[in-house]
């Protein structure tokens, strides 16, 4: 058992002008909360609040977060609740999992926190009985949520069924009297009155939003006790060999600069990465022609991505672009891997290896005993 990390395909993405996902962890975007002792730009500054009035009855919008934040599918379904919120309607975004975003900057005027109902773990039953539980508390005129395959879509058919209510799914249009959905094979548009439930088709809904919502949060810690029908045995955890480099979450990358390949893999073992390669490093025999990364190979999408001896050719860089953590281990800070690099070493490759699996070694030991203390 090892502890390689496969790519979540629920990390929160922002769409780029190019059609391509940009993976947005760490990054200050519309909806993150900005670092203590930054302030607010200007333009959202000058946003004012969409409503002043005591709201008495309310838009729910419900998704999953991961690690404390939600995609752009997400942002619309709640966006969609603020858009068609009346002055006296105050919206709810209902999120399952960690939160760490500012809900007033997504339009919500409540954030309803339920931490323990994270994305990685499936209880499907448990999250139909706490979002009910706030349904029926809040008696919501409309619920909005994304149209997925990631557990949002699953949910909300549930709730659909549970409730017997008015519901639309793969909705591609939406205004304050009727949605629309595709239909014979997405040739036209099919309209119906707007139901109370709503499950958006991405880029349904604007979600840069010219207002703010109040913002508030309530953490909820307790989910409901519901015994699940199934048993969530987590997460598999294959060696980092055995996982196709296009799910590879970290992978260790060798180049024609890596002469000893038992090292690079052994570098890979300890930090619990794929190994992955360069074209030349393939033709050279070192490697199968599965683990080439590049235009002529595999394009992979990795947290974090470690090219050791790779001089970093225009079809490599090509694989790796929507890489979102560049480290680069060559001898020649002349090379196209350092300007593409968030991080760059120069040096022998082999000794840099061999530096780097002893300080893993003693930095996992050092743990293993301070743990051992406790």
């Amino acid at each position: 058992m090892s502890d390689a990390k496969r790519v979540d395909p629920r990390r929160p993405y922002r769409m780029a002008s190019s059609g391509l996902r940009r993976i947005v962890l760490g990054e200050i975007i519309s909806g993150d909360r900005l670092p203590a002792g930054e302030k607010l730009s200007s333009s959202t500054r000058s946003k004012p609040l969409r409503t002043n009035v005591a709201a008495s009855r309310w838009h729910v919008a419900i998704a999953h977060s991961y690690r404390g934040r939600l995609d752009d599918h997400a942002r619309e379904a709640i966006a969609a609740a603020a858009i068609l919120a009346g002055p006296e309607t105050g919206v709810i975004a209902a999120v399952l999992g960690p939160f760490l975003e500012d809900a007033a900057l997504l339009g919500a005027d409540k954030a309803v926190v339920f931490p323990e109902l994270d994305a990685s773990r499936f209880q499907p039953q448990r999250e139909a009985a706490t979002i009910q539980a706030l349904l029926d508390e809040y008696q919501p005129v409309h619920i909005f949520m994304p149209d997925n395959i990631l557990g949002d879509g699953d949910l909300g058919r549930r709730l659909i069924a549970k409730n017997g209510n008015s519901s639309a799914t793969h909705v591609a249009e939406i205004d304050a009297t009727h949605i629309s959905i595709p239909w014979s094979a997405g040739s036209i548009l099919a309209g119906a009155p707007l139901p109370r439930f709503v499950l958006l088709q991405a880029g349904a809904v604007d979600s840069n939003l010219p207002f703010l919502g109040l913002g508030e949060q309530i953490l909820c810690s307790g989910a409901m006790g519901v015994a699940e029908d199934c048993r969530d045995l987590g997460m598999e955890c294959p060696e980092g060999a055995s996982i196709p480099l296009e799910e590879a979450d970290f992978i260790v990358s060798a180049g024609n600069g890596v002469s000893n390949v038992a090292t690079l893999e052994d570098l890979a073992r300890s930090l619990g990465a794929a190994v992955g390669a360069s074209r030349v490093a393939v033709d050279d025999g070192k490697f199968p022609r599965e683990k080439q990364i590049g235009a002529s190979g595999k394009t992979v999408s990795a947290t974090t991505y470690f090219a050791i001896g790779i001089s970093g050719a225009v079809q490599h860089l090509q694989g790796i672009k929507v890489c979102r953590h560049v480290i680069a281990i060559n001898r020649d800070p002349g090379a196209p891997i350092v300007k593409r690099a968030d991080l760059t070493v120069i040096g022998d490759a082999e000794e840099m290896m061999q530096a780097l699996i002893a300080r893993v070694s003693q930095a996992r030991a050092q743990t293993e005993a301070a743990e051992v203390e406790e």
